[in-house]
């Protein structure tokens, strides 16, 4: 689920708010965005256009280091963005493939490794977005981030839990009432 994603991000980011609270706000917003963005390829070759499972390291590991020989809102900003969006893509691997019904486990394709030029396999540690197992781990994710983050950011958290409880609630279902043409 995205919203796993992102509370894997606010957690990997959690340390430094709690230790930089004048950076909590920045560090939250990055990592939620950074949490979300690869998905926007969902319009396009989803887990190919905007994920990166190994080149997003080469972006990430740099902001990271900038930012912490250098931290400023812009900087830390970037790197929970980099970092986020790299450990959304790499964790791809460990569910299920990209289509709507990964539990019928069609294809063997996870997520596009862009410097080899294929595509991983999927591990099925998480059976598919939305499984039981993913809302589980979204949860204890969420902890650490409704831990270190207070105001909006706990809010907002708060609301993706809910709506990942919903989700996983009602995700085989779907498909069912996906239209064709979004297929």
């Amino acid at each position: 689920m995205a919203t796993t994603h992102v509370f894997a991000g606010l957690a990997a980011v959690a340390p430094v708010a709690v230790l930089a609270p004048e950076f909590a706000a920045v560090l939250g917003i990055g990592a939620i965005l950074g949490g979300i963005a690869p998905d926007f390829d969902l319009v396009l070759t989803h887990r190919r256009t905007l994920h990166f499972p190994v080149a997003g390291l080469a972006v990430a590991v740099p902001a990271v280091v900038v930012a912490a020989l250098f931290p400023s809102p812009l900087t830390l900003v970037l790197a929970a963005f980099a970092g986020t969006a790299w450990l959304h893509a790499a964790s791809d691997a460990i569910g299920g493939g990209p289509e709507m019904d990964p539990w019928t486990e069609r294809t063997e394709r996870a997520v596009y490794n862009h410097v080899r030029g294929r595509w991983i396999r999927p591990r099925r540690w998480i059976r598919y977005d939305g499984a039981p197992e993913d809302a589980a781990l979204g949860i204890v994710l969420a902890v650490p981030a409704l831990l270190a983050f207070d105001g909006g950011l706990t809010a907002v958290i708060a609301a993706c839990v809910a709506v990942s409880l919903l989700y996983a609630l009602f995700r085989r279902r779907l498909v069912e009432w996906t239209p064709d043409w979004l297929e």
